[in-house]
């Protein structure tokens, strides 16, 4: 029941005095007061991947590897310009979708985020990345490898992981030196991740001799590849490569196997998580899949991270959860060097990063790609991934 108290004389005149006070509040550099707590700024990290659909597992992690940094970030209690930060998260679902990516770039300019981690997919980063430009919000990326996200030349744009170019030429020698691999056969879902990365891939494995003996498509929503396969199957391949995610990637290994071929698969980062060997069963044993980074456990503080993320979400990485957190606390490191959350007055520092993180010494180039990053390859086997090699890169040092 809702009790209404009668207007008096002192109710009036403590109205006014609220008023008054507000009214008399100028505006300062995300300056907030709440209720019983001291004045501070309050900063706004945005946040963008998709939280609905088939890659709702992926994306549950980025944001759950932001939320970590961000919680952990505020029970340190962060100084910046002398005042005491409090982060926020603003997270959005872009659905894997380019248009919705840009929607959702906007509103967060329009909540005035003080910057952005994301988004997953690069279909959907280099849409949304031109807003965050415009409007001068810094932009880092955990998981988008496509080459064309920092080649447009953005000041804003960052990402934290080797980029398509680097994994690429790591898979298509792989293919052929290692796994002696001739006669390859090519599937992209026709994103700008799956064909990019296909394309790198293509162009790594021909210098070393390989032979491109089909380059199939399909798409990001397809689950029967049974006339693709069956296209394929009379080339007789040696190795199948995908550039695409685990949703399309395991129900095609399955397929693969039901034709009877014992052709090898291999897929770049989109296949690196648990959900695609939950999902193919016993025909993803023997499938290849690159992740750039070193091993988790090879990560500084990798294992602890790993440890504190299962306790916190009851549930263990998927995929890039380490490198979204890591995203979050260059920026914040950036915040600090400049006395500032403003994204102008930030963002020279941001460039200039040199950050011990988790999963590596983050220092970027001058296109906002990170300097010297290691690729790894992975073999499920035994129903698991297990580390085949690491290329290039260098882990931080434990702290």
């Amino acid at each position: 029941m809702l009790n209404i108290m009668p207007f008096n004389k002192f109710s009036i005149s403590f109205a006014f005095s609220v008023v008054f006070a507000l009214s008399g509040c100028g505006k300062t550099e995300s300056q907030v007061t709440t209720p019983n707590a001291p004045a501070g700024l309050l900063v706004k990290i945005g946040a963008s991947a998709p939280l609905t659909g088939p890659q709702a597992h992926i994306g549950k992690d980025n944001e759950n590897g932001t939320r970590m940094a961000i919680e952990d970030a505020n029970a340190k209690g962060v100084i910046i310009g002398g005042q005491k930060a409090s982060f926020e998260l603003l997270s959005e679902d872009d659905q894997t979708d380019p248009k919705t990516a840009t929607i959702v770039a906007q509103k967060l300019v329009d909540a005035k985020v003080n910057g952005v981690i994301g988004h997953l997919n690069s279909g959907t980063t280099i849409p949304a990345s031109r807003i965050y430009s415009d409007n001068g919000i810094p932009q880092i990326s955990p998981s988008s490898t496509a080459v064309a996200y920092t080649a447009q030349g953005f000041k804003t744009a960052f990402r934290v992981m080797a980029n398509d170019s680097q994994q690429g030429k790591v898979l298509g020698e792989f293919a052929a030196k290692n796994l002696g691999a001739i006669k390859i056969a090519v599937i992209d879902d026709r994103t700008a991740y799956g064909q990019g990365l296909a394309d790198e891939f293509v162009k790594a494995a021909q210098a070393l001799g390989a032979q491109i003996i089909a380059h199939e498509y399909t798409t990001d929503k397809a689950v029967d590849f049974a006339s693709v396969l069956t296209t394929i199957k009379g080339k007789q391949p040696d190795l199948l490569f995908f550039g695409g995610m685990d949703p399309q990637g395991s129900p095609m290994v399955k397929q693969l196997r039901g034709l009877g071929m014992k052709t090898q698969f291999m897929m770049g980062d989109g296949g690196y998580n648990p959900k695609f060997i939950e999902n193919a069963g016993a025909a993803a044993e023997g499938a290849y899949a690159s992740l750039p980074g070193v091993p988790l456990d090879k990560m500084a503080g990798g294992r602890d991270f790993a440890t504190r993320y299962e306790a916190r979400f009851k549930q263990p990485i998927q995929q890039y959860a380490p490198y979204c957190y890591d995203a979050v606390n260059v920026m914040i490191a950036a915040m600090q060097k400049a006395g500032s959350v403003e994204p102008a007055k930030y963002l020279p520092e941001l460039a200039k990063a040199g950050y011990d993180g988790v999963t590596a010494k983050i220092v970027f180039d001058d296109k906002g790609d990170l300097k010297g990053g290691a690729v790894t390859m992975y073999q499920v086997r035994q129903g698991k991934w297990q580390v085949v090699e690491t290329i290039g890169g260098v882990a931080p040092v434990a702290k």
